[in-house]
């Protein structure tokens, strides 16, 4: 029996710019609604994933943690735009839904950190992205999908890893 489901990768990135790339192959293949949900403890690199992914999606923008002011807008040159919320400092759910996550998913991409904390106000099929700090410059992405679009992903990136 497999320890991983066919609907899952697991990658050790061992270093920040590998955990870069590994976020800018997926960052490559994501579409407008796309939402990615980012969990792991303080320092695991979640930001640094981030990075990855504004640069393969197409954004030009520096990429900040959005700690303080919860969401920060990425821009491509075609007007879409990368929602990077940090759910950290949300008190409640409630809060979550006054920032208007609908909107987000019509106008682009939205990548959640912490976003263990606000999954019931997110759409049920998503991108889980767990990052797990091994040692000083090594992490361990388990990447897993929920619903058909995502394993399309999780397909495309193993693909895009390993060949084949």
């Amino acid at each position: 029996m497999p320890i991983l489901s066919a609907n899952s990768l697991d990658v050790i990135s061992r270093s920040p710019e590998q955990t870069r790339r590994i976020g800018m192959r997926l960052g490559a293949i994501l579409q407008q609604g796309d939402v990615l949900i980012l969990s792991g403890d303080l320092g695991a690199g979640k930001t640094t994933f981030i990075q990855g992914l504004s640069a393969g999606w197409g954004s030009l923008d520096g990429v900040s943690s959005p700690t303080f002011v919860l969401v920060n807008v990425y821009r491509r040159l075609d007007g879409q735009q990368f929602f990077h919320l940090d759910a950290y400092r949300l008190a409640s759910i409630e809060e979550a839904y006054d920032l208007d996550l609908d909107s987000m998913l019509e106008n682009g991409v939205l990548a959640v950190e912490w976003g263990e904390r606000i999954q019931s106000a997110l759409p049920g099929e998503n991108l889980q992205v767990r990052l797990t700090y091994i040692e000083e410059n090594q992490r361990d992405l388990l990447i897993s999908a929920r619903g058909s679009r995502y394993q399309g992903l999780v397909a495309s990136l193993r693909k895009g890893i390993y060949g084949g």
